[in-house]
């Protein structure tokens, strides 16, 4: 379902054309990107895991979280094993040892190869040994390759984006003739890379373009014959945000979103600001992140006389959940007050769910509210979308 307007359109040609070839360049590019890294280290020798009932297995650590490791072999493929199973473990390869007891693991963290015994992993080097820690206070252990890739060195501006891009259509011939096409996408880049070290920043870029043409012919049809009355649509939200992180959980923000809806008449609405960010929850499965900022926003309107400038704030909070059988649920609300006009508040708010289909595609349905307090007179306050569609999911 679409929200129409029946006012000429006068949109900013040149965003939506820009954002449209933005999802599709996109959807071309990214998802034929390679591999961020290869997971497979090559080694002059083995590493050798022990087990404590005495079977023993040779192929390669590729990496270790909390009380466990990520062993590979050729045998047994890549197999999670906690260290109260492991009698011995000998490694090759080089490996970065990030601890709990550390404040800030990644910039006190040894280097060397790893061996395990008596619930102690022990860090040597050619020089000798460099330190033994105890299981309990081990946060990480990475090969020291994918390590310096991802805490000493920067990724290139298209690497490392995940998300997904979505657009479905509607048509309609018969007495009536009309059209509708939506597309969107939502791309986000955390560095580093992987999930298993702390955070330092994260990129987010969203879009959604909802455009559209009914025409209607006029009945009975007069002499001289009357034109077709035609209603259109041209709903647009993009925006990007960058954060920086001082915790893993508590970050600084700046953004800057856009958004154009004729069905309010609504020509631009600009809103530039910063602030700071919580991840009140951050699990496997869940994540709900809450925010505020101070920002300035220009209004500009198709009735000049209801342009504004303001000066006001965003509270908003986003959750994420991975619901069974690989679903996806995600939610957001935005509310801004304003500071200079107490009347000028508005917030949008939006909930998706994502079903799987086949690979990498599936089906999104979605439902977004737009709402402006002071809309110029005719306009409704809503402006109201349901939509499905096809998603794919970038690599």
């Amino acid at each position: 379902m679409t929200i129409f307007s029946r006012h000429p359109i006068q949109s900013p040609q040149l965003i939506r054309s820009l954002s449209t070839a933005f999802v599709l360049g996109t959807f071309l590019v990214v998802s034929w990107m390679a591999p961020l890294y290869a997971q497979d280290k090559p080694k002059s020798e083995p590493d050798v895991i022990v087990f404590t009932n005495g079977d023993q297995l040779s192929g390669s650590v590729e990496r270790g979280a909390g009380d466990s490791i990520v062993f590979k072999s050729d045998m047994a493929g890549e197999i999670t094993v906690p260290y109260a199973k492991i009698k011995e473990l000998r490694t090759h390869g080089a490996f970065a040892l990030l601890r709990k007891d550390t404040k800030t693991p990644t910039t006190d963290v040894q280097e060397g190869t790893i061996v395990y015994g008596d619930s102690k992993l022990t860090l040597s080097s050619s020089a000798g040994t460099l330190e033994t820690v105890e299981v309990k206070n081990v946060d990480y252990l990475i090969d020291k390759p994918t390590y310096d890739k991802q805490v000493n060195t920067r990724p290139g501006l298209l690497t490392g984006w995940q998300g997904a891009v979505n657009g479905g259509a509607s048509f309609v011939r018969s007495t009536q003739n009309g059209s509708t096409f939506n597309v969107g996408t939502t791309l986000v880049r955390a560095i580093p890379l992987v999930a298993y070290l702390p955070p330092k920043s994260r990129s987010t870029f969203i879009l959604s373009e909802t455009y559209g043409k009914l025409s209607q012919p006029v009945l009975p049809q007069t002499v001289p014959a009357t034109p077709d009355t035609v209603v259109k649509t041209d709903i647009l939200h993009t925006g990007f945000e960058q954060d920086k992180y001082f915790s893993p959980r508590f970050y600084v923000l700046g953004e800057a979103t856009f958004d154009h809806d004729f069905s309010q008449m609504l020509r631009l609405q600009q809103v530039y600001g910063g602030g700071v960010g919580l991840t009140v929850i951050q699990q496997a499965k869940q994540q709900l992140d809450i925010k505020g900022n101070i920002h300035y926003e220009k209004q500009s309107f198709e009735v000049a006389a209801s342009n504004q400038n303001l000066i006001g704030a965003t509270l908003s909070e986003l959750y994420h959940r991975n619901l069974y059988k690989g679903i996806v649920f995600n939610e957001n609300l935005d509310i801004l007050p304003a500071f200079n006009n107490a009347n000028a508040y508005s917030g949008d708010g939006g909930a998706s769910l994502t079903l799987p289909v086949y690979k990498r595609f599936g089906l999104n349905v979605s439902a977004t509210d737009n709402f402006l307090n002071d809309p110029p007179p005719g306009s409704r306050k809503n402006s109201f979308q349901f939509l499905t569609g096809v998603t794919y999911t970038l690599p």
